[in-house]
């Protein structure tokens, strides 16, 4: 993977009522988005729980990642604070064959672009055949790249940074770097961000998005006249109205129950608001009925 683009969800994952980590279940609905139009998949981002679930069952899910029909289309996510267990889990991760991660800086502390660069060289210094994709996040971590910051980084490694995720959107307008993929991490910014040259995006709501997230993008590559984008933005913008995880639980738990099961502090929706979003995406026609393989 030289570079990423298309459409990519930041697949959710499934924990057990006990709430250990289901790997058959998680690695079944990240196959399911895939056939659904999902060029590729985002494992153990924050839409899955990523800061929440243990190492070992990350570990453990790798192991059975890595006998996944779709296995060519994974990038790991790491969700670590620790620089050693970020590089442990990485060197575990490549064993198996997966080169292509999704990295956040840290949490907690306040740092700057110096400390952003040497965090990752020192990730690049032990792992020079990995591939990684930054995460922008403030958010979520508390430090948002500049510019200045991800062109130092691709300059001083173009071959093991390849892109970004951008969920700050303080890139994705004006980021121009050769051979480097910008994804902007809402499906509101797709159609915007593949006009500006962006190569696609990275989103939670991609795993009830996916076959309409597909043909905005295969619309928009074959100049065909966008049909489906203003609901697309319109299921988004919905599901942005409440916490995108209890959201997308809430709204799959209807399929399967197992999708109620959540790592604390996060929480469902409670029943007001679950149907205040089920009324809105009525609204677009948008049900789980509505989700069929691609």
């Amino acid at each position: 993977m030289d570079k990423i683009k298309g459409i990519y969800a930041a697949s959710m994952s499934i924990l057990n009522k006990n709430l250990s980590l289901n790997i058959g279940k998680t690695i079944s609905h990240a196959e399911k988005i895939v056939d659904q139009g999902c060029h590729g998949v985002a494992i153990f981002g924050s839409t899955g729980q990523s800061q929440l679930i243990s190492v070992s069952e990350k570990i453990s899910l790798l192991n059975s990642l890595s006998d996944s029909r779709h296995k060519d289309k994974y990038l790991i996510g790491t969700g670590l604070n620790s620089l050693s267990e970020t590089i442990n889990l990485m060197k575990i991760a490549s064993s198996l064959n997966f080169d292509n991660f999704l990295i956040m800086p840290p949490a907690y502390y306040k740092y700057g672009d110096k400390e952003v660069i040497d965090f990752y060289s020192r990730i690049i210094d032990a792992m020079p055949n990995s591939k990684i994709v930054l995460y922008n996040f403030e958010k979520l971590c508390g430090y948002k790249f500049s510019i200045s910051c991800v062109e130092k980084l691709v300059k001083r490694f173009p071959k093991q940074i390849i892109g970004v995720k951008d969920s700050s959107y303080n890139l994705y307008e004006n980021l121009k770097i050769k051979n480097f993929s910008v994804m902007p991490g809402s499906e509101t910014k797709l159609l915007k961000g593949l006009e500006l040259g962006c190569n696609g995006i990275i989103t939670a709501t991609c795993n009830v998005t996916a076959s309409i997230s597909r043909k905005v993008y295969d619309d928009f590559i074959q100049k065909k006249t966008q049909t489906v984008n203003e609901m697309l933005c319109n299921i988004r913008n919905t599901f942005d109205q409440f916490n995108l995880i209890s959201g997308l639980h809430s709204f799959m738990s209807d399929h399967d129950e197992i999708y109620k099961n959540l790592l604390p502090p996060l929480t469902l929706l409670s029943e007001k608001d679950k149907k205040k979003l089920i009324e809105e995406l009525n609204k677009f026609n948008f049900k789980l009925k509505s989700l069929k393989a691609a």
